[in-house]
């Protein structure tokens, strides 16, 4: 799988889940995704301060783009980066 493809699927996975974070008043955005597929996304909105934004990235996010990537090695919460998909 190529790097495109993976973005898409992350992407793809990420719409699946954006309705459940814009309920709660949030967002997410999808940074970069390393070399060694390590996912990097920045929480928005109330997400970005939620008490329960650990549990939401490795319950929620985590899980929802390992369903579609098993081989992904983790998915991590970054703040005050821009889009960088490399």
């Amino acid at each position: 799988m190529d790097k495109k493809e993976i973005i898409d699927k992350i992407n793809s996975a990420l719409e699946q889940i954006r309705p459940f974070l814009i309920d709660d008043g949030g967002d997410i955005e999808l940074i970069e995704v390393t070399d060694d597929l390590i996912v990097k996304v920045k929480l928005l909105g109330a997400c970005k301060d939620c008490s329960m934004s650990a549990m939401t990235l490795k319950g929620g996010v985590e899980e929802s783009i390992k369903r579609v990537i098993p081989e992904l090695k983790a998915v991590i919460a970054i703040e005050d980066e821009t889009v960088n998909y490399q």
